[in-house]
């Protein structure tokens, strides 16, 4: 006796339909979106009624990065978790597939009703994370911009360069080249013990603004040419009297100022580059962890729900 195997298709609607409910993963996806937008309004809240502007009050700026990075990640949770589990309760009932089948679809609603959420937040609050990975990098950039202008040296040699034609003798020097340290600097140059009428409200413009350029060409070589010097102590020694060494040793004292102003303002900006490096790296970081949170959450949630859909509660009478 010969026997035959028969192999029969299973042709059941769960097997030959797709497998993805998207309905219920977008329910879940809005929900979770929603909820997201919530938490994080209320965060924000709660961030700026703990911060203070004035000294000693509020909390400080290590317990709010903190405070941020752990409400961050509260909020990834609790959202996608309420995302996945109603993309896995909503979901159609899979009534003839297996087990093993089932839980990996409901795995796969949840996870993809996280990516969707996470899509549409980031499609909303998408400035808010290009700002923390803009903010390194801008800070590197304009490294060099800050300390320059924080010293006062792109002031002093543009009008130097500029206004310097347009001016005569007898006109006051021009506002702009006055601004910053440099220009103080250089202000303190031609100070007078007895000051007269030429020295004290109408200076010679063209004297201080080619003082101007002398420094900002000796800040740019990192040193003062000896022949500027000289001429520099020349000038300066006719307009306020002083002793020909005098002068010199003024100019020189003035320079070594204004160099070592411009090193700190660099150091300084240095400084603010790296810490706004090292934050913008640790944001993206805890970025990173909060999301894989979310995405294992929604999809773990998705499985439960899934399981609650798909539990079955026989009754019967009891007889008495």
């Amino acid at each position: 006796m010969t026997t035959s195997e028969q192999n029969f298709l299973d042709v059941s609607p769960d097997t030959t339909s797709s497998g993805v409910s998207w309905d219920s993963i977008f329910a879940g996806a809005a929900a979770a979106a929603a909820l997201s937008l919530i938490l994080l309004i209320l965060g924000v809240g709660l961030g700026f009624s703990a911060i203070s502007p004035w000294s000693n009050k509020g909390v400080s700026a290590t317990a709010i990065g903190l405070s941020s990075i752990l409400w961050l990640t509260f909020t990834q949770i609790a959202a996608s978790g309420i995302g996945g589990y109603l993309a896995g309760r909503l979901r159609i009932k899979w009534a003839t597939v297996h087990t093993d089948e089932v839980y990996f679809r409901d795995t796969a609603h949840g996870f993809l009703a996280w990516a969707i959420a996470a899509l549409a937040a980031a499609a909303l609050l998408g400035s808010v994370v290009g700002n923390v990975v803009s903010s390194g990098v801008s800070a590197s950039t304009t490294l060099v911009s800050t300390a320059v202008g924080a010293a006062g040296v792109t002031g002093a040699g543009a009008a130097a360069n500029h206004t310097l034609p347009m001016m005569s003798s007898g006109s006051t020097r021009n506002s702009s080249a006055s601004d910053g340290a440099l220009g103080y600097m250089v202000d303190s140059l031609f100070r007078s013990d007895r000051p007269s009428a030429d020295t004290a409200g109408n200076a010679d413009s063209a004297a201080w603004l080619e003082a101007g350029r002398i420094f900002a060409n000796g800040i740019r070589s990192n040193s003062l040419p000896l022949e500027d010097r000289q001429y520099l102590a020349q000038v300066i020694a006719k307009r306020t009297g002083l002793p020909p060494s005098d002068a010199e040793k003024r100019v020189s004292d003035v320079f070594n100022k204004a160099l070592t102003a411009i090193a700190n303002a660099e150091q300084n900006a240095k400084l603010t580059a790296d810490r706004a490096r090292k934050a913008a790296a640790y944001s993206a970081l805890w970025m990173f962890v909060a999301l894989l949170s979310g995405a294992f959450v929604a999809s773990l949630a998705a499985t439960f729900g899934g399981r609650q859909r798909d539990r079955v509660i026989h009754t019967g009478n009891r007889s008495a």
